[in-house]
């Protein structure tokens, strides 16, 4: 694959008094004494940054460009393309519904729907309020942002050589439900309504923003985590900290409900719960696909060449997720398993997620393929283990976003806007160093998300209860908590 050098230009919100000045260089990179380390494109967009003022001294052509048409006119462009991909992400939301209700019983798929749509309108509100600042605001340190709330001081509609603060926001908040809604299906057809929805807003206002926050924010992995070198961590898009940490919260609310009714036997052998629709599983499939145009892509935050080289990267890894998947379950069962395949093609999307902006084809077809390996290999091991999953969230999320972190340190052959060097993968003579960093942030993000996670169930579960009672269960989510089944049969004259 020929690479395309990026050549968007950084835009830094320098707040005065008076106004809000901005600075734009193109291929920026300067030590940041805040985070220690690179200050990249992404943590630079939506939120102001300290130590702005070693730029003062930069070139007065900076202030010209200003008055330059095409800067405006590829700022609009930026603005665009984020606000599309913003939207596909969005609807990705319809893909998680309609993935979780296929692969689940009938009698619970209003409850899905219902919690999908709960991810969507208390994440926004949330992130709103205080989950962007915590995330991206300036009034912190490595451990939190600050200074930010209800988009207090944002540059909402400015749009002369940059993101406006609207764009981003927008882009940031539907990244934060994805986050929760992961949850979801780990916990589907035995969790209280009511307990969901306490759980969707304290992992959209606190848990997954401080993750952002040491990452993309320029806080405490962006600011420790470097060594030899490695100039910095790297997740392009989020394998590690948008599906990782859903993954991990999965895991934990799963484990805090235990198992379903009847998903295992009096000897502690699982059995299959079949889903009540896998035409509703592909098709959300196929949404999900859809939406990584957006989530992937769009992250590069800018319309340029670079733009369709994540894309590219992002489909032959998701392909190659799915072929692979299919593969090993027929070795497995003598049967390509529909709803294991589909998986298989999320695995592939989680993994390169993280690494679609720093490899060639190569190392995205071998990230993917691995990916939809694991999956299958995940599933079954978390499924003997105890912890019913329905969906098989925790081994898409979880388990391949570690591995996508990882790849990092493995495949890595271009500078994502991260990594701050070509050729950092172990497998183009990068050495050790850049894998150490990703290892040692999948270890930090497991270690908070299993932490907050953990404490936010206990805690919903000795006071407000987090499972439905038993007979509720088994009637099905949809009258026991919301009144009404999801399928009407009307009655034949």
């Amino acid at each position: 694959m020929t690479h395309v050098t990026v050549k968007t230009p950084l835009i830094l919100f320098v707040n005065t008094a008076e106004t809000a000045l901005k600075y734009s260089l193109d291929n920026f990179v300067v030590n940041n004494p805040i985070n220690g380390g690179i200050v990249k494109r992404k943590l630079l967009l939506g939120s102001g940054v300290a130590g702005v003022s070693l730029l003062l001294a930069a070139s007065p052509a900076l202030a010209q460009d200003a008055d330059d048409p095409s800067v405006y006119l590829q700022a609009v462009m930026d603005n665009l393309w984020v606000f599309i991909a913003g939207i596909l992400v969005f609807f990705m939301q319809a893909g998680f519904a309609l993935v979780e209700a296929g692969l689940t019983r009938s009698k619970n798929v209003a409850n899905i729907m219902a919690k999908n749509i709960a991810d969507m309108c208390i994440g926004v509100l949330a992130f709103y309020a205080v989950g962007y600042a915590f995330a991206y605001g300036d009034g912190g340190g490595w451990f939190i942002g600050g200074n930010s709330y209800f988009l207090s001081g944002s540059s909402l509609f400015e749009i002369t050589d940059g993101l406006s603060g609207a764009t981003d926001f927008f882009f940031q908040v539907v990244f934060a439900a994805t986050a929760v809604t992961i949850a979801s299906g780990a916990m589907a057809g035995r969790t209280k309504f009511s307990a969901y929805l306490m759980f969707a807003a304290l992992m959209t206002a606190f848990i997954y923003p401080v993750v952002v926050h040491w990452t993309w924010g320029g806080g405490l992995i962006a600011e420790y985590i470097n060594w030899g070198d490695a100039g910095s961590y790297s997740d392009f898009a989020g394998s590690g900290i948008v599906h990782l940490t859903g993954g991990v919260a999965a895991f934990m609310g799963a484990k805090a409900l235990g198992p379903r009714i009847g998903k295992y036997d009096d000897e502690g052998k699982p059995r299959a719960i079949p889903g009540h629709n896998i035409v509703f599983t592909v098709i959300g499939v196929f949404i999900l696909w859809l939406g990584w145009f957006g989530f992937n892509p769009g992250s590069e935050l800018a319309a340029d060449g670079y733009v369709m080289s994540v894309a590219v990267n992002t489909l032959i890894a998701a392909a190659a997720g799915g072929a692979v998947s299919a593969a090993v379950v027929m070795a497995k069962t003598g049967k390509p398993d529909v709803g294991m395949v589909g998986n298989g093609v999320l695995g592939g999307l989680v993994g390169i997620t993280a690494g679609c902006g720093a490899f060639n084809t190569f190392g995205s077809l071998i990230t993917g393929a691995v990916a939809g390996a694991l999956v299958v290999y995940s599933v079954l091991y978390i499924e003997k283990k105890g912890i019913d999953d329905p969906v098989g969230a925790v081994s898409v999320h979880g388990t391949c976003g570690i591995w996508g972190v990882l790849a990092i340190g493995l495949f890595s052959r271009y500078d994502d806007a991260f990594l701050g060097r070509d050729d950092a993968g172990l497998f183009y003579g990068g050495g050790l160093d850049q894998l150490s960093v990703q290892a040692v942030m999948v270890v930090i993000i497991v270690a908070w998300t299993a932490v907050t996670a953990g404490i936010a169930f206990s805690i919903i579960k000795k006071t407000t209860g987090l499972r439905v009672a038993p007979e509720e269960e088994i009637a099905g989510l949809d009258v026991s908590e919301h009144g009404s089944a999801g399928y009407q049969m009307e009655a034949q004259s």
